[in-house]
């Protein structure tokens, strides 16, 4: 993270190497492929109907044409683009458990680049908070590998806040083939009310990209322990505020805004058939990415 020596860096991308190349050959490589491959087809050619063929793939214009039934063919692309849009606001540097929640995105992502290169796709990578950090271009081989994860360690992000919609906006804006879009965040990006403020750029975006999104969030943000009077600082906007955790009143004030959280951002992803998982800090992230691939 950040402030490491150079090589402190070296170590850990060696052994989040090592560890996501075996992740991916043995676990992920088959399910990735079946996940994604296939999602997007290619426009090849026409030919006569033939009994049993959907007849959602019917070439209307052709078949009023030639007075004949015709269907469209494609083909599945051979090659994806894959873009993980990484959140690296400040907010991520909380953790309880085994990690924090940045340093579980960053090994979340790893997977996911290299099962994509395991594939032969390309692979970008956009680290945002609240305005765009840094992007890295799609591209293949183990050292564009090593760069994507030498970056989400090593990154010092110029900005404390998140804002979902810069990520959209750029995904949607700034990648003009369509590919597929790995949102990981903690998604602690609403309004006072707890409710996404990124609604209007998620939907621009799904209708140019195919998007799964990744929330990862740390077993302590579900509630609050009863410690007395605590002072808590919002390590984004830096505001500070004495609570008194040992009022039942706030703490289920406290759980009922969290809740309200959870269910509008999950009304939200399905609303736009966006693919997602919840996977906490202290978990085996492995199984949730299992389960994400599987619901596709």
């Amino acid at each position: 993270m950040p402030g490491q020596s150079a090589t402190d860096l070296l170590k850990k991308v060696r052994k989040i190497e090592i560890r996501t190349k075996a992740l991916s050959h043995q676990i992920f490589a088959g399910e990735y492929h079946s996940a994604f491959k296939g999602r997007g087809m290619a426009f090849s050619e026409v030919r006569e109907y033939q009994y049993g063929d959907d007849v959602r793939s019917m070439d209307w214009n052709v078949t009023a044409r030639l007075r004949s039934p015709y269907v469209k063919v494609f083909e599945e692309e051979r090659e994806l683009t894959v873009v993980l849009l990484v959140d690296v606001s400040r907010s991520g540097l909380f953790g309880t458990v085994a990690a924090t929640k940045r340093e579980r995105l960053a090994e979340i992502a790893a997977v996911l680049t290299y099962s994509a290169i395991l594939n032969n796709d390309k692979v970008g990578a956009l680290f945002f908070s609240d305005k765009v950090e840094k992007f890295i271009a799609p591209g293949k081989g183990r050292s564009h590998l090593l760069h994507i994860i030498r970056e989400m360690l090593q990154l010092q992000p110029t900005s404390d806040g998140t804002d979902l919609s810069v990520a959209l906006r750029f995904l949607a804006n700034g990648i003009k083939k369509k590919c597929t879009a790995f949102l990981l965040s903690d998604l602690l990006d609403t309004d006072a009310s707890g409710n996404p403020r990124y609604e209007d750029a998620l939907k621009v975006a799904v209708n140019r990209h195919d998007i799964s999104a990744i929330r990862v969030y740390d077993p302590r943000e579900n509630s609050l322990p009863a410690v007395g009077l605590v002072n808590i600082k919002d390590s984004e906007s830096g505001r500070t505020a004495w609570v008194n955790t040992d009022s039942k009143a706030v703490r289920r004030a406290y759980s009922d805004w969290m809740d309200g959280f959870v269910s509008s951002t999950s009304r939200l992803l399905r609303r736009y058939k966006v693919d997602s998982v919840d996977i906490s800090t202290d978990s085996d992230y492995v199984k949730g990415l299992m389960k994400l691939f599987a619901g596709r």
